[in-house]
């Protein structure tokens, strides 16, 4: 297949990465030609500046990791995000609404952030291992409706990350109109390239250089 670096996004969301990691982070992002870096908001401006003029993007977290913030303060968070020089919006639903059900609010709060995000991207985190089939059937529909890019599988910090079912499973609901993002313990080559094959566009990954380096040693056999 084609490099597969342009479907990753280069990940570092600890909460305790430094200035020092984010920079060699778009460093390696730049070497390798990923997608984008996904980044905390703090460093959105470091990144963009890093990263100008190279065609990899800076992706960034809103509402990140729980979702519980109110709609207007994710709004307020993405604008901050675009005027540093953020190009995606990675953003977490409310999961508490999802639990009980009001998919209603779960739209709007993905509404107020898509708008807000205006010409940029927005990848609406689901957190899959909180929810059964039906309700992340639905909730990809709530992510269509508000006009979101993507739907992503997981924070990774929630209590499981990626699943190829859970993969599988959004690619068959979101049609032509989504794009589709695992995240979350994807870590080799092999498991990158089961999801990739699952049909999904982009993969979020903190092993980035080391899925390339395997995927490089396998298409030299």
């Amino acid at each position: 297949m084609n490099n597969p670096a342009t479907f990753i996004d280069h990940t570092l969301l600890r909460p305790d990465c430094t200035a020092e990691e984010i920079r060699n982070l778009c460093e390696d992002a730049v070497e390798y030609g990923f997608a984008a870096v996904c980044i905390p908001p703090v460093f959105v401006a470091l990144a963009a500046e890093r990263l100008y003029g190279s065609g990899v993007a800076v992706a960034t977290v809103v509402g990140f990791p729980f979702g519980y913030v109110p709609s207007e303060t994710k709004a307020f968070e993405t604008q901050g995000a675009i005027a540093r020089g953020a190009q995606e919006i990675d953003m977490v639903i409310h999961l508490g609404a999802a639990a009980q059900k009001d998919f209603r609010a779960v739209e709007e709060d993905i509404r107020q952030v898509v708008e807000a995000a205006g010409a940029a991207p927005v990848k609406v985190i689901l957190e899959c291992c909180c929810f059964d089939r039906q309700v992340k059937e639905a909730l990809v529909g709530c992510a269509r409706r508000a006009a979101a890019a993507y739907v992503k599988t997981s924070t990774g910090f929630g209590t499981g990350g990626a699943t190829e079912e859970d993969a599988r499973l959004l690619v068959a609901r979101a049609g032509k109109d989504l794009k589709v993002k695992a995240a979350g313990g994807i870590r080799d080559w092999p498991s990158c390239s089961r999801f990739l094959a699952a049909g999904v566009t982009r993969i979020g990954t903190s092993c980035g250089p080391a899925i390339i380096e395997q995927w490089r040693r396998e298409a030299s056999l």
